[in-house]
């Protein structure tokens, strides 16, 4: 920790996201200063519809990002690619020499939010994966098997056996970020692994686990994708994270969705925490004793595996209960913040 001022006040250099959803239009005009406010910079998810497969793609949508931010607010968006069946390797080649995509990001096909175009069988993948092995562009993972024979709280498992260990053993030095883990299996496994491989935790992952969903009825703005799990899960990844292992690090997976789309018979999946997500990561590294280790995690360790260097600004956290908004504005709509409602103890000064 850069400085600790009093018990009741920490000042961190200033986090990064690496897992951002910030849609586009007048949702991402809504949601972006909530992020830029906390955040210096993220990585920015490429399923929009239609989702962002090229480098040209990609330079629209982050021009977009940069016209939205409101003046006097400083925040780099670090962008991805949408890997496709048939992403072709010329495509890495460009992503690498453009200088502002960071990453290709592989979705299952059906995995969550405007998946559909996502990825049928890995092994189509192969060549474009050889590029980006050669080339070092990371390759983000939503670590989950669609198969509808396997439970949707063992996917993530399951996962790693069928599609991580086979991947990385045929490309042992392509760095793989897994994303927004949610078991003890993923968390042993990063932990574990030979080679170039981190993952990220998403606060809502390690201050709740799956009976939070059903709390005096179906609470449908603690459904995300991968759903939340056991209590054992939840702690597996509080260790993980405040280990000071630095293959672990920050990736909210922030993601906005207006409150009629959640509350609905087939309500979307995503955690809304881009307003208060700093907050929420101090209150689980407070639980767990170790607030001396959020610098690292949310500051220093993502930097560190993607090549970048640290903030030069920071931020500052006091201890101080304020109750979050039951909703915030979402262009013509709204959308509810986890904890809508509640009090929390930890503000950004």
């Amino acid at each position: 920790m850069s400085q600790i001022d009093t018990p009741d006040s920490i000042t961190l250099i200033r986090p990064d996201d690496w897992h951002l959803h910030l849609r586009d239009g007048a949702t991402l005009a809504s949601v972006l200063p909530h992020s830029a406010r906390q955040f210096g910079r993220a990585i920015v998810m490429p399923n929009l519809k239609p989702p962002v497969t090229t480098v040209a793609a990609a330079e629209g949508y982050r021009s977009r990002i940069l016209a939205a931010l409101p003046q006097g607010m400083s925040f780099e968006p670090l962008m991805t690619l949408y890997l496709t069946n048939n992403t072709p390797p010329d495509e890495i080649r460009r992503a690498v020499d453009s200088g502002f995509v960071y990453g290709v990001k592989l979705y299952p096909a059906g995995a969550t939010t405007n998946s559909d175009a996502g990825v049928t069988d890995i092994a189509n993948c192969y060549k474009t994966l050889e590029v980006m092995q050669e080339l070092d562009l990371p390759l983000l993972v939503h670590g989950e098997v669609t198969d509808p024979d396997v439970d949707v709280f063992d996917r993530e498992a399951v996962f790693i056996e069928r599609v991580m260990r086979p991947l990385r053993k045929s490309f042992p030095e392509l760095k793989v970020v897994f994303e927004h883990i949610t078991t003890r299996h993923a968390a042993e496994y990063v932990a574990e692994a030979e080679g170039p491989i981190a993952a990220t935790i998403t606060a809502h992952h390690l201050l709740y686990n799956r009976n939070e969903i059903f709390k005096g009825g179906i609470r449908p703005h603690y459904y995300c994708l991968p759903i939340l799990k056991r209590e054992e899960h939840r702690l597996a990844l509080v260790t993980a994270a405040t280990s000071g292992d630095e293959r672990f690090f920050l990736g909210t997976d922030s993601a906005p969705h207006a409150q009629g789309a959640k509350e609905a018979a087939c309500g979307c999946a995503g955690c809304y925490t881009a307003l208060h997500a700093m907050e929420l990561y101090a209150e689980a590294f407070e639980r767990a004793g170790a607030l001396d280790k959020l610098e690292a995690f949310s500051s220093l360790n993502g930097p560190a595996f993607y090549g970048v260097e640290p903030n030069a600004d920071t931020i500052t956290l006091k201890r101080e209960e304020w109750t979050l908004p039951a909703t915030l504005p979402l262009g013509d709509q709204e959308v509810v913040p986890l904890n809508a409602g509640e009090t929390i103890h930890w503000k950004m000064v």
